[in-house]
């Protein structure tokens, strides 16, 4: 695969939250809060002991730290974690040490110190059953820290933490050379202006000193008092590390996260203040949830797809790695083949990356290597790539107006703006011919289908013979309807100028009376994310037009996919709709599009949707529902005949061009089975090809129970079915009574 636009290697997903970067403990606080918001008391204070080793007294004496660099600060207050520290340890069930059973280590380690640095360093080492001895020069243990809270919580909460890490405390004994000590490391935190023996830091080691086997920390190294306590808590794995290996450990990066957030989005909520003397579980839970759990997660917000499937950036590029150098010996992979042709390639994915990581690119790359490698489902996008090739054949069309040589500007409307209402095509015509009567125009598709199908050879087929039917016509700049299709010419045809039919609309006058007062959405299709002009032009058109505008929570450079992009039906219909779904309930009122395309898919769902050229040329209400797949195909070819006879009186080529209704088999289907083929996007031509071959043959399977027949035939790689009965009466007629299709073979005898 070729490097996609953005590196995943500079994906912020996993970085730290900017709480747990000023964490001197480093707690994990987003797992923290997410048990709190779910009043999981338990399993929070057991993340919480884990990660500071000393509960209570962190949870009194901490100066929160995190609170500065807190998003909520800026919002309403920062989150009141010590508060919150405090509730784990009130509502635990449980707040006994853990006993680890775990073999006795053969080191020894010695601990000159028994302030804060000195315990948690033995705690961490106990708990992992070394031989550890404590030096204390005075008669009891927790050095300055008697004087920041009561001595007896104090060395309640040590004897809570020690319960289950035995080792050998020597109170009153001072030590003056560290040859006479029997250890294999030693760690020296004998505290603020404290003795050093003579050891000084070696910065290029993690709490190492000059001397190997011999660390300093805490206090001595001028740690306050929770930084002394973190530093004896990490010093454990730098001793590790010399004993097991004989090496000094690296000496600690300075945390930091290139986590990326605007607090800005977020809404302001006030800090709750407890009733009591500490939250309450309500109180504490209701906090909780104030927390923005701060992640790099804008894409998985934002994109259906992860969304969804609930995948991260990372997980669906491991998928895809997988999938096209798979581990097995054959060398197929599948695991994200359904992955990568769900994919709507809307782009808003890159938008809302900090580090414009493009997932749609990598996927797209991925679909485009399967492809090759032959391993793609070829029926995810046959019907659309074989959709394609009748646009662009027997329904497409480029030609100059009569007497011209060359053209100022040449219509492209795309090859769904015409399957869905020809009118649009034709009355949008009709203006540019009336203001621009040397405006060309070329019937077909841009080649998406197959951009999306990852068929690169095909696509670029598409585009050459586009290139060379603009060189014909001179060099026109391209009118575009279709925002899918201008953003494919800018990738693929960047030397051909192009600009929107509604920027010529809005620049001409162009005017509707529309629905006076009426309130409306724009939505704007996906592929118009980088073109706020456009976005700006239809708005206009449709105030002018009489409509008041409601804004939709994600617009404009935000836009989503209608659920057409990358023509995801096939590969995952579920998804489709959970899309379709997404998109309608995202606002009351009903939308004004300008892609034919969300016009038509909301429409289908139940929802009242106008395309911009329905009011300006007055055509059609939000109510008309979208035609089927065979309507489209037929409207296709309506168009042709309409403009071959009205804009060039060519009514000799008409006879090339006869309707498939008027074919001599006359087929009779029942509304409601007429959309089951639309939606399993069954042509009914091929359907009456199944029905005119299976009795042409003799091949047919009889039903005497439902008095009807059964046949199938061959059309490309799709094998179809057909159960029909005939219709009494002159000429061929027959009911269909049901159809579907499939990819199997079947042998004939």
């Amino acid at each position: 695969m070729e490097h996609a636009p953005g590196c995943l290697e500079d994906c912020l997903q996993d970085e730290p939250a900017f709480c747990m970067v000023a964490c001197p403990f480093g707690l994990d606080v987003r797992d923290f809060i997410e048990k709190l918001q779910r009043g999981a008391f338990q399993a929070a204070y057991k993340a919480y002991q884990n990660a500071v080793g000393f509960p209570g007294l962190v949870s009194a004496l901490c100066p929160e730290p995190c609170k500065e660099s807190c998003l909520r600060g800026a919002c309403g207050g920062a989150i009141e974690l010590r508060l919150l520290e405090q509730a784990s340890l009130a509502f635990a069930r449980n707040t006994e040490a853990t006993s680890y059973n775990v073999p006795p280590k053969p080191w020894k380690v010695a601990i000159i110190g028994a302030g804060p640095s000195g315990l948690a360093c033995a705690l961490r080492l106990a708990e992992k059953n070394y031989a550890v001895t404590v030096y204390e020069k005075g008669p009891r243990i927790g050095g300055h820290l008697h004087g920041l809270m009561a001595s007896e919580l104090l060395l309640a909460e040590f004897s809570r933490a020690f319960a289950h890490a035995p080792f050998d405390l020597r109170l009153n004994r001072e030590i003056t050379d560290l040859e006479a000590l029997e250890c294999d490391a030693l760690y020296v935190a004998t505290g603020a202006g404290g003795e050093a023996f003579g050891l000084a830091q070696n910065r290029e080691g993690a709490f190492a000193s000059h001397c190997p086997g011999a660390f300093l920390g805490g206090s001595l190294t001028g740690a306050g008092s929770m930084d002394a306590l973190a530093q004896g808590l990490r010093a454990c794995g730098a001793i590790e590390h010399f004993l097991k290996s004989g090496g000094m450990k690296p000496a600690e990066d300075p945390p930091r996260t290139r986590l990326k957030m605007d607090p800005g989005r977020f809404a302001s909520t006030q800090a709750l203040r407890p009733s009591g003397e500490g939250y309450s579980k309500e109180e504490a839970q209701l906090e909780a949830r104030r927390c923005l759990r701060c992640a790099c997660d804008a894409c998985l917000r934002a994109c259906d797809l992860m969304d969804y499937f609930r995948k991260s950036p990372t997980r669906i590029a491991e998928e895809v790695h997988l999938s096209v150098h798979p581990g097995t010996l054959d060398g197929n992979g599948t695991l994200a083949t359904r992955l990568m042709s769900t994919c709507s390639q809307c782009g808003l994915c890159r938008e809302v990356c900090p580090q414009d990581i493009d997932m749609g690119e990598i996927l797209l790359q991925g679909h485009r290597a399967m492809r090759e490698k032959g391993a793609m489902p070829w029926a995810w996008h046959d019907f659309f790539l074989r959709d394609m090739a009748s646009a662009n054949g027997e329904a497409g069309l480029s030609r100059l107006p009569s007497g011209c040589v060359r053209s100022r500007y040449l219509f492209f409307p795309g090859c769904q703006l015409g399957a869905s209402n020809p009118r649009c095509v034709t009355e949008s015509y009709r203006f540019l011919r009336e203001h621009w009567p040397d405006t060309a125009l070329h019937l077909g598709c841009c080649g998406a289908p197959a951009e999306w199908a990852g068929d690169e050879p095909l696509r670029n087929e598409t585009m050459t013979r586009f290139g060379e039917a603009w060189e014909s016509l001179g060099r026109p700049v391209v009118v575009f309807a279709c925002p899918s299709c201008k953003q494919m010419f800018e990738r693929h045809l960047p030397e051909i100028p192009g600009v929107f039919l509604y920027d010529l609309l809005l620049e001409k006058g162009a005017m509707a009376e529309g629905a006076p007062g009426e309130t409306a959405s724009v939505f704007d299709p996906c592929a118009s994310r980088e073109e706020p002009q456009l976005q700006q032009t239809v708005r206009t058109l449709a105030q002018r037009a009489g409509f008041r505008l409601e804004p939709l929570p994600m617009e404009g450079r935000l836009a989503q996919c209608c659920s057409w992009g990358g023509q995801v039906s096939v590969a995952h219909p579920p998804f489709a709709r959970h899309m379709v779904k997404a998109r309608i309930s995202a606002g009351a009122h009903p939308y004004i599009t300008y892609c034919i395309n969300c016009r038509d898919i909301f429409a289908s769902a139940g929802k009242r949707a106008w395309h911009i050229l329905d009011i300006i040329f007055g055509l059609e209400g939000p109510d008309r529902l979208p035609p089927t797949v065979t309507e489209c195909r037929r409207n296709r070819m309506r168009l042709k005949r309409q403009v071959l006879e009205t804009f060039w009186q060519e009514t000799d080529e008409l006879k090339e061009l006869d309707d498939p209704q008027e074919a001599p088999m006359e087929l009779h289907i029942a509304p409601e089975l007429r959309q089951k083929l639309s939606a399993a996007l069954l042509l009914e031509t091929d359907i009456a090809a199944v029905i005119e071959a299976s009795e042409r043959s003799g091949r047919k399977v009889f039903d005497p129970t439902r008095n009807s027949f059964s046949g199938h035939l061959l059309i490309g790689h799709m094998t179809y079915w057909a159960e029909y009965r005939a219709v009494p009466g002159p000429g061929a007629s027959f009911e269909l009574l049901n159809a579907y299709g499939h990819r199997m073979s079947i042998e004939e005898g």
